[in-house]
């Protein structure tokens, strides 16, 4: 029987106490019962945002709560900066521009991070600024950016601070109150390990102040009409409540496993995936300086076709990697090393790459991606 093993960067593996945990029965969202579970659910999140601010939970997927975070914070003519260095930057940008805001765009080459420098000169240029987007991990293009040197520039000017840790949130360091960050928006099939369907954002004071005065019309994704039900333990509308009940348990093992040994794993993990592909000619697509521990983006050699690749691993063995998207489709490979994956899924993902490599005549050993990365899980 054909495995199904997901090296994407989401949704991600489900372990098998969450699958169980999703296919309890629902309980009624209006009950006593539930409330207790919202009650663990915020007291949970707000542990692995490393926040004390109010958080709203939105049936969505992520892109749900992006889109909460442009529509409750900006209105048509405002301000904002838009960091653009890939697909999810890009979904920013689309989103103020949807909305009418004024956008200024920070344009980064794909595989590079935006800098705290490069902030400060366009806010120092435009001090007007409402908001400043930003992406903590750059899935498209395998990037993590300084979050904590952009959030004490922007600290300093009346502009909030908005991160996007849909991919990154418990995966990447990310502290939210500390570091200056007014929103955080992130979403339940990634770091968190369960199927799409919930996102969550996260306000601070100022947010807050700015979102009062939102002059932008919604209805489904107003985060003032979030914040009321919050205040009496509950959902403005119908929440995904299996996923609700399930994300408990999830945040439990977080909490059990502690974050600070979950972000250890993950680099552990992301060193031995990028010591395999290395050792096969494989070449990291990012700037290693600012390679998130989220995935490993690694250029395709020139006569190989990545679509193909992945399609082979995907439809003939069952493991799958995500391919490159836009210009980089076909000629990167993304391999995630986060939420439930271990030591034995990431070698069980690049001995599949090298058999299929191989096949589709590429020249190397074979096991030696696998020696590679192996030495580098057993280092001490």
């Amino acid at each position: 029987m054909k495995r199904n093993l997901l090296l994407t960067p989401g949704p991600t593996h489900i372990p098998p106490q969450l699958c169980e945990a999703l296919g309890r029965p629902i309980i009624h969202h209006r009950t006593p019962q539930f409330q207790d579970n919202i009650k663990k659910v915020v007291e949970g999140l707000k542990e692995v945002f490393q926040t004390k601010n109010d958080i709203y939970i939105l049936t969505s997927s992520g892109t749900g709560g992006m889109e909460a975070a442009v529509v409750n914070l900006l209105s048509p003519g405002d301000k904002a900066i838009a960091v653009d260095g890939g697909k999810f930057g890009e979904r920013w940008v689309e989103l103020c521009q949807m909305y009418k805001a004024n956008t200024v765009v920070y344009k980064v080459e794909w595989g590079k991070a935006p800098t705290a420098a490069g902030i400060k000169s366009l806010l120092e240029a435009q001090p007007d600024t409402k908001a400043v987007f930003i992406t903590l991990a750059e899935t498209s293009t395998g990037v993590t950016p300084d979050v904590k040197a952009i959030g004490e520039v922007v600290a300093q000017y009346k502009a909030v601070l908005v991160v996007d840790a849909v991919s990154g949130l418990a995966v990447e360091e990310i502290k939210t109150d500390e570091w200056h960050c007014d929103v955080v928006v992130s979403g339940s099939h990634k770091g968190l390990m369960l199927a799409p369907g919930l996102a969550f954002v996260s306000a601070s004071p100022k947010a807050i102040e700015v979102i009062k005065n939102g002059k932008t019309p919604c209805y489904y994704f107003d985060l003032r009409e979030c914040k009321k039900a919050m205040e009496k333990v509950d959902t403005p509308f119908t929440p995904a409540i299996g996923i609700m009940n399930a994300l408990v348990d999830s945040l439990e093992m977080i909490k059990k496993d502690g974050l600070s040994n979950m972000f250890a794993r993950y680099k552990h993990l992301a060193r031995a995936v990028r010591a395999g592909c290395k050792a096969i000619g494989l070449e990291l697509f990012p700037d290693p300086s600012c390679a998130t521990n989220v995935l490993t983006a690694v250029k395709v050699p020139a006569n190989i076709d990545g679509e193909k690749l992945t399609k082979i691993m995907r439809d003939t063995y069952g493991i799958t990697f995500a391919g490159g998207q836009d210009h980089l489709k076909g000629k990167v490979i993304r391999i995630a090393h986060m939420g439930a994956l271990d030591e034995y899924d990431v070698l069980t993902g690049l001995a599949c790459l090298e058999k299929v490599l191989h096949q589709m005549g590429h020249q190397f050993e074979l096991g030696t991606a696998l020696a590679a990365a192996q030495k580098s899980l057993n280092a001490k």
